[in-house]
Formats: C-alpha cells, structure tokens, sequence
C-alpha cells in the first residue's frame, strides 16, 4: 500500500512577515484560495490506489493541522508530533515506522 507522507513542519521564519512561528508558510493561503497544506492534501487524494495520509508537524501547529485536513473531508492515518523540529531525516524516519504499524508491506 502507498502512503503519502505530508511534512507539513517549519518555523515561519524564511517568508516573514506574511509567515510567523504561530502561522508558517504551509497553513497559509499563499498560491490559491486554499492553504500550502490544504492543496497538498488535494493533490495526494488523487494520487490513485494511496491510502490517508501521514502528516509531520509541529506539535505548535497540530490543531491547525487538523483543523485543516477536517476543512478538506480528509482524515489522515496519522498526524505526528515533532515535540522538536530536527530537519526532514528524523521525520522520515518516523512516519515509516508509523507507516509500518498501518501497513506491514508499506
């Protein structure tokens, strides 16, 4: 099974002043009526045969997050938790192992 992996992490630091540490880039409607995020979840959803999707953020954003994939009628497998932002390798790492407990042949 595919399952498509949305890192959806970052500080708000590169795009000031549109984005902030409390608003980054990604759940801001920057590019279409849509946030960064919102349109990536639309792209995924037609991506045929995927299953939900997992999403890495920050553990600041997760009522953004999920308030945002709920706007879109779409429940991820899992949204996880970066109680520290340490780049894109450990985010990786940790939706495939949570992609693994979905899906033992993820």
């Amino acid at each position: 099974m595919l399952i498509p992996v949305i890192l959806s992490g970052g500080s708000g630091s590169r795009l000031w002043p549109l984005s902030r540490e409390t608003y980054p880039k990604q759940l801001l409607a920057l590019t279409s009526a849509h946030t960064m995020l919102q349109d990536t979840l639309a792209r995924v959803a037609e991506i045929s045969g995927a299953g939900a999707p997992i999403i890495v953020c920050n553990e600041a954003h997760r009522f953004m997050v999920a308030e945002q994939t709920r706007a879109m009628s779409i429940t991820p497998a899992a949204i996880i938790l970066e109680p520290v932002g340490r780049n894109t390798a450990p985010a990786v790492a940790l939706a495939a192992m949570q992609a693994l407990k979905i899906d033992p042949r993820a």
